[in-house]
């Protein structure tokens, strides 16, 4: 079992990418100790996949990437441009010599029909996502499905909605990509369903209920520690509203208690003391 600890891109910064600013969380996450940056691709996928590479050779940070549907490519609605940006996205994470890409790859987030997923919004998306994981397997790219909570889609809300479309598409290189804020609204527990993925779980969130310092809020994070036993990424996706345009980016309303520094650093030093704890 090999775990990797890392940081998104959001812990220094907002979600929009620009090359200062990725420069900047490349450069923190390595003076921090992690293993990897979680980079966030932009919907534009004006990234420059060269510079960044040489940005993480010169720090030794290895690097996953991650992409977030947005209104535009929501796919039961817009199937073909959701399939085109996922590949744009592969094409990037290839570029950059990494092998995974998560996030929410199943729906746009934000799109509601008002209504539960039908059955045929299901084979459509099944269908975009077995085309894209036979395009990801040609680049030898794992790719991580992330399901979110009620207020941000409909489609997949638990593991369990991943894994279904998963089983169905029946593709080696297709993985449960799991979030603890969206497991703490949606799932009956922390453990059930980190047993249930199983295997197929590759790519982790941590982040505490409230988004801040894991420990500080109500997420079970004994249970959560004591069913992990995957090689995979454990990622902070936790926010501070010390970094400028944060709130607004992410909803986040109520003034953090840490500095995105202590943040980052203080949920390092959790999560190797939960590790140590439960997987040594």
């Amino acid at each position: 079992m090999k775990i990797k600890i890392g940081a998104s891109l959001l812990s220094w910064t907002t979600p929009n990418w620009t090359p200062e600013s990725g420069h900047y969380a490349i450069t923190q996450t390595a003076k921090n100790g992690f293993d990897l940056i979680e980079i966030l691709l932009p919907n534009t996928m004006e990234f420059d996949a060269a510079t960044v590479k040489k940005q993480l050779q010169e720090n030794n940070l290895d690097a996953v990437c991650s992409l977030n549907l947005p209104k535009e490519a929501h796919i039961p609605f817009y199937p073909n441009e959701a399939l085109t940006l996922i590949c744009k996205a592969l094409d990037k994470t290839a570029q950059l010599g990494t092998t995974f890409l998560g996030g929410v790859l199943h729906s746009g987030i934000g799109v509601f029909t008002g209504n539960p997923v039908t059955n045929q919004e299901k084979e459509i998306i099944i269908n975009v996502l077995g085309e894209a994981a036979l395009y990801a397997s040609k680049l030898g790219i794992t790719i991580g499905i992330e399901p979110i909570n009620r207020y941000e889609s409909y489609v997949c809300n638990t593991a369990s909605n991943v894994l279904e479309i998963i089983n169905r598409i029946n593709a080696d290189n297709l993985a449960v990509h799991l979030d603890t804020f969206h497991m703490n609204v949606e799932e009956n527990n922390f453990y059930d369903p980190i047993i249930e993925a199983g295997k197929k779980l590759k790519h982790f969130h941590i982040t505490e209920s409230n988004r801040g310092m894991p420990g500080e809020g109500t997420v079970n994070w004994d249970e959560l520690f004591k069913a992990i036993n995957f090689e995979g990424n454990l990622v902070l996706e936790n926010f501070s509203s010390s970094i400028s345009g944060m709130q607004q980016a992410v909803s986040l309303w109520q003034t953090s208690p840490h500095n995105a520094e202590e943040l980052a650093v203080g949920s390092l030093n959790f999560i190797k003391q939960k590790v140590f704890e439960y997987q040594t």
